[in-house]
């Protein structure tokens, strides 16, 4: 008998049809003895169309109330899969995330996970109950509703069975497992049997839509090998574990295009100490997080001075906005541009840390493509690309090619 966590995402929970799937490969399961505790994100569209209703109120909506506003959504899922489990003659209980002992910081919208204290899991599971808990929210310990932000469903995943000890963990999506590009996007895209922590957390990080990043985050810090696979067939997913020696042997692991970036440009910020350090200590103060940072220096006349870019996630660039907007008049910088007609390329390999040449062929690529790279970030495992949105499909295409094709 083995403890599994499955999680199934949106598109698997998408209409009462997809749930009574799920339902049904649960009770496949549970015919072998196997426990089973089910994570299950809102259906596909709800969130979304949640947040929608909110910004018609009011644009920049209070964080409290948009995590009451968005739990509601996987608080639905949870009690329809419940009750498809019981048409099946199947002992099931929902719980939400403060039900199932997820105990979260404060930071609203964005909460990180403190604690799980799972008994009540367990106790349920022990009285021969399938356990479905709501994902991607939590409780602090005053009694405020928390979410874990976009794609937080595999978090609650993860971090279940990293504190339920569980012998399996699965992440059901709609796509059979990970891909070296988006299959949507790059028709020659193949399935990876296998990839590492870190090749994952890149790519995750970068834009790849299968997995949150601070899931796989998560999974690395507490040896939670878990595997991405489709809940729409019985193909077997991708391994999501570990570094082992031969994976060095591939160069590029995966391509990925993150759509929701934005940038942010300050012309003529003055030249001197403690600036830069104002402007990022404020705007991480707000819970924005930036990602890639560019400065150069100012061709204007008078006192020294620098353009600084960054970049943040779309959705956080009115807040961004808002908090360099109230600097202007302390810090004394000039215009301020912003954007979000950018996309982020970027090529994800443990190879690379052995292999030389690769940025150059990168570079190459996308000037045969008549790309212009307007930021560049590297890590040992990475290298990261700003460039204009609308050649953002065809660069991935060409730039796949030349290392995967």
């Amino acid at each position: 008998m083995a403890l599994i966590v499955q999680k199934y995402g949106g598109t698997s929970v998408g209409n009462p049809e997809r749930i009574k799937n799920v339902a049904a490969r649960v009770a496949k399961y549970r015919a072998k003895g196997d426990q089973v505790v089910v994570v299950v994100s809102a259906m596909s569209g709800v969130t979304d169309n949640l947040i929608k209703l909110a910004k018609e109120i009011m644009p920049l909506p209070n964080e409290r109330e948009m995590d009451v506003l968005l739990a509601t959504g996987e608080q639905t899922t949870i009690a329809l899969a419940a009750i498809a489990l019981h048409s099946l003659g199947l002992p099931a209980v929902s719980l939400t995330g403060a039900q199932a002992g997820i105990v979260t910081d404060g930071v609203h919208t964005k909460a990180r996970i403190q604690n799980i204290t799972p008994q009540k899991i367990h106790d349920l599971l022990n009285e021969g109950n399938v356990v479905i808990v709501a994902g991607f929210q939590g409780q602090t310990t005053e009694g405020q509703v928390t979410t874990l932000g976009r794609g937080g469903s595999d978090l609650t995943a993860i971090a279940l069975a990293a504190a339920l000890k569980a012998d399996l963990c699965q992440i059901y999506t709609d796509v059979d497992g990970v891909y070296t590009a988006d299959p949507r996007i790059v028709p020659g895209a193949r399935k990876l049997e296998e990839i590492s922590y870190d090749e994952m957390l890149e790519l995750a990080s970068l834009g790849a839509k299968v997995m949150q990043s601070r899931s796989v985050e998560f999974a690395k810090k507490f040896g939670v090998v878990f595997e991405v696979r489709s809940s729409l067939n019985e193909n077997p997913g991708t391994i999501v574990k570990e570094e082992t020696k031969n994976m060095e042997s591939v160069v590029v692991r995966g391509v990925s295009l993150d759509k929701n970036q934005a940038k942010v440009t300050l012309v003529a910020v003055p030249d001197k100490p403690g600036v830069a350090a104002r402007i990022f200590k404020a705007i991480g103060d707000s819970n924005v997080n930036v990602d890639m940072i560019v400065q150069n220096i100012s061709h204007g006349s008078g006192a020294p001075a620098t353009d600084l870019s960054f970049t943040v996630d779309k959705p956080d660039l009115l807040k961004a906005q808002k908090v360099i907007d109230g600097l202007k008049e302390e810090i004394g910088f000039g215009k301020v541009i912003s954007t979000d007609k950018i996309g982020k390329l970027s090529i994800v390999g443990v190879g690379m840390k052995s292999h030389t040449g690769v940025a150059g062929k990168m570079f190459d690529t996308l000037a045969r493509e008549g790309v212009n790279i307007d930021m560049i970030s590297t890590s040992e495992i990475k290298i990261s690309v700003v460039i204009d949105l609308a050649k953002g499909e065809a660069a991935m295409r060409a730039v796949h090619a030349a290392f995967l094709g």
